[in-house]
């Protein structure tokens, strides 16, 4: 790479780091951003981690505070109340927009986070099934009036492979499938075989790490999430509507914060639960960006603290 290169709008790329929380995307976006800067290149990064998106939620989500970001720009961030619902489709549109200006100003951009389906909905051709807001609140009123086992059912009834599928203990994504069904969509979006990329300038890298070292380090840090305040966090964050939140309520480790709050969970409990949901959610994303065509993959740094969020 030529170090005395500005780059320019025509020049100017998108980068984007993957991989399981916790293994160091945070750390490897700065250190990467610093070495384009030093490359004489404008550099910025987007977020693409769905928790990370709300005001107020930084300790579970591990949120680079300001001044621990190098002299980054760092874009969507802190954009949506703990009360209101983050969307992937808005989420696309929204830093796929924030994409195209800042390239078209010269400044390459790094897209980091690990809610796959936001990075999937950014980098590669990715549509979405069909929505309408009327048959989804009218779905949303008959779960109210009798609970999400008919709607269940009912989906069971219509595509037997979907209701199985679909994580029966949250009512949003079983009305959400059914909507989608209805609609004559697909409500199984999963990211394509042989996926497209949006920006043909795009480099992927990945970040890994072995599992045992992983599980170590995601349960060292659930355990310090609460041990920097978590539980006071989540009292601020109350009436802010985090409770009311379809998508903030349900965070890893909110959710048990809350429960714990609300005595509903001992802090014994709320803890253990959270390393286990971190854990599975874990595998998750390693299933997920391991199909991620043309990536290169990268040993993790040996870490001391939290570097991306387990909320997602």
């Amino acid at each position: 790479m030529d170090r005395h290169t500005q780059a320019s709008s025509a020049d100017a790329r998108l980068w984007a780091i993957v991989g399981a929380t916790g293994t160091g995307k945070s750390a490897l976006s700065l250190d990467l951003a610093e070495e384009l800067v030093a490359a004489g290149r404008r550099v910025e990064i987007v977020n693409a981690d769905a928790m990370q998106l709300y005001r107020g939620m930084d300790i579970g989500t591990a949120k680079l505070a300001p001044d621990e970001r190098r002299g980054i720009p760092h874009h969507l961030f802190d954009v949506l109340e703990p009360g209101e619902e983050g969307a992937v489709a808005w989420y696309q549109a929204l830093a796929r927009s924030m994409i195209d200006q800042l390239t078209a100003g010269g400044s390459d951009v790094i897209l980091v986070g690990g809610s796959g389906l936001y990075v999937s909905s950014v980098l590669f051709d990715f549509r979405f099934p069909p929505r309408d807001d009327a048959l989804r609140a009218e779905l949303e009123a008959e779960l109210e009036r009798r609970g999400v086992e008919p709607l269940l059912e009912r989906l069971r009834s219509l595509a037997p492979k979907t209701a199985d599928a679909v994580d029966a203990r949250n009512p949003r994504r079983v009305v959400r499938a059914l909507e989608v069904l209805l609609l004559g969509g697909d409500p199984q979006v999963v990211l394509p075989q042989e996926p497209t990329l949006w920006r043909a300038d795009t480099s992927i890298l990945g970040v890994r790490c072995a599992r045992s070292a992983l599980v170590e380090r995601l349960d060292r840090r659930v355990e310090r999430m609460w041990a920097d305040g978590l539980l006071d966090e989540v009292r601020e964050l109350i009436p802010r509507g985090l409770a009311q939140g379809r998508t903030a309520s349900r965070a890893i480790g909110y959710a048990q914060a809350l429960a714990q709050l609300e005595g509903r969970m001992t802090e014994a409990e709320a803890i253990a639960e959270t390393q286990a949901l971190t854990r599975r959610y874990a595998r998750r994303q390693v299933s997920w960006f391991k199909r991620y065509p043309g990536a290169r993959w990268f040993d993790g740094p040996e870490l001391s603290a939290p570097e991306e969020s387990t909320a997602g």
